[in-house]
């Protein structure tokens, strides 16, 4: 289970999905498309992932990575 920034817990990957576009459409506009294409093939590529443990680690690395890219963005205005 992981904690995003904004309260929400994450639990499955369907609900990592929406996080990370939501995070991704506050972005700017140049940067949308190469996130949300990065989002969509980390989701392909992890798809068949059954362990939950690796579910979670999975989970909590990507909500700390759109965190850190969220930041990185927001500090170049």
């Amino acid at each position: 289970m992981s904690a995003a920034s904004s309260g929400q817990i994450i639990r499955t990957s369907r609900e990592l999905y929406k996080y990370l576009f939501r995070v991704c459409e506050k972005l700017p506009k140049e940067a949308q498309n190469h996130y949300k294409h990065h989002v969509r093939q980390s989701f392909n590529s992890h798809a068949d992932e059954i362990d939950p443990q690796r579910v979670t680690e999975i989970i909590s690395r990507a909500v700390q990575d759109a965190d850190w890219i969220l930041k990185k963005y927001t500090a170049e205005k």
